[in-house]
């Protein structure tokens, strides 16, 4: 059985004329719109992929729990990294942002749980390697990230500017 991916799109939700919309990202979510947004969310080990075209001001964001989907894409889950990363991707594109316009900012990574055993990298830590590799093979900078440490973080991203503000929790 195919997972989808809780989404939102401004516009359902909608704000008034001048106003921002708010949205909340859960973990395996995600937000893409070219409407000015303000995605929140919370984060630990998971890691948010904040990607946005500034000139189109267009943007979204992720939020993924592990690092690789390894089985077949027709069951992709958004929950891990390579296809949450690569659906933002899509579903910017989709919306009208350029890809060669795409920056990007990374959040969360953190070992919150316990101390990795030796020689063993986090899962945290695993998962903003995985952001960084795909983002390079795709020749998207990383103009900004807020990563690793042993503390959950709170994430506010505004999709049409790409302005974050990061609270350690």
């Amino acid at each position: 059985m195919s997972e989808q991916p809780q989404s939102w799109t401004a516009g359902a939700a909608g704000a008034s004329a001048g106003e921002r919309a708010k949205v909340y990202v859960h973990p395996g979510g995600y937000v893409a719109t070219p409407e000015p947004t303000a995605a929140t969310t919370i984060l630990g080990s998971c890691v948010a992929v904040c990607l946005w075209d500034g000139s189109r001001q267009i943007g979204g964001m992720n939020h993924f729990l592990l690092p690789l989907w390894a089985n077949e894409v027709a069951n992709a889950s958004w929950r891990y990294g390579n296809v949450a990363i690569e659906g933002l991707i899509r579903e910017l594109i989709a919306r009208g942002a350029s890809r060669n316009a795409l920056r990007a900012k990374i959040f969360g990574g953190a070992s919150v749980l316990s101390a990795p055993i030796a020689g063993e990298t986090s899962l945290g830590l695993r998962n903003v390697e995985i952001a960084r590799q795909i983002l390079a093979a795709h020749a998207i900078p990383i103009d900004a990230e807020s990563t690793g440490g042993d503390r959950g973080r709170k994430l506010i991203f505004q999709t049409d500017d790409g302005t974050a503000w990061v609270k350690t929790l």
